[in-house]
This record gives C-alpha cells, structure tokens and sequence, in this order.
C-alpha cells in the first residue's frame, strides 16, 4: 500500500492559546458592565489617596526641615525649627482626615452610577 497520501495532523494547546492571547491584543477592546463597575470603585478612593498622599509627603519634608534646623543650627534656629517641626505635623495629621473626606464626597457623587449598574447585572 501507498503511504504517500497520508494525512498528518499536528495539534498544540500552548500553540493556540498563544495564537489567541495575539488575537485579542488586537482586536477593539469591548468595555463589559463589570469592567466599567470595577472602574467606577476604583475611582471613589483614588482621588483621596492621591491627595493624601500628597500631603503626607509634603507634611514629613516640612516636619524633617524643622528637625534639620533643630539638630544642625540649634544655637541659632531652635525655635523657628520647633515651630516648623509642629506645622509638619499639622499638614501630616491632615492627611488622613482629608482622605476620609474626599472619598465620602466621590462615594455621593458616584453612588446612583454604581447603583444602577449593579442593578442592571443583578437582573441577568
């Protein structure tokens, strides 16, 4: 018998999901319900983390600048450096409360986007 006519058939799983994992790159990407929801939480704390954290920075530069003046030029700089110091850690002790405040005002303006779309994935 004539085996030129054989058929042959190579199959590879790692091959095809590579294949598939090219495809989607690039293809256009479709924004599902959850996606959007998962976004929309994410964005109730991140504009308060990002403040707070900024303040946190600046209240620890500001509060080390008067431990500097304290400790290098205590003859000369001792108070205005205390006087630094306790001003960085008003802005530091700021931070939090300012966090807390910020992520309560996008949790009220957010709030009847999030409802809804978690009423509309709660009904399929």
């Amino acid at each position: 018998m004539d085996n030129n006519n054989a058929f042959e058939y190579t199959y590879s799983a790692k091959e095809q999901e590579e294949i598939e994992k090219i495809k989607r790159k690039y293809m256009p990407k479709e924004e599902n319900k959850l996606e959007i929801l998962r976004k929309l939480d994410r964005q109730v704390t991140r504009k308060g983390e990002v403040i707070s954290l900024c303040l946190g920075i600046v209240g620890c530069l500001i509060m080390g600048g008067g431990m500097s003046m304290c400790m290098l030029w205590a003859d000369s700089l001792l108070i205005p450096g205390i006087v630094l110091g306790l001003l960085g850690m008003v802005v530091l002790g700021m931070a939090y409360p300012t966090y807390i405040k910020i992520t309560e005002k996008e949790k009220e303006r957010l709030a009847p986007q999030i409802l809804a779309l978690t009423e509309e994935l709660n009904m399929r």
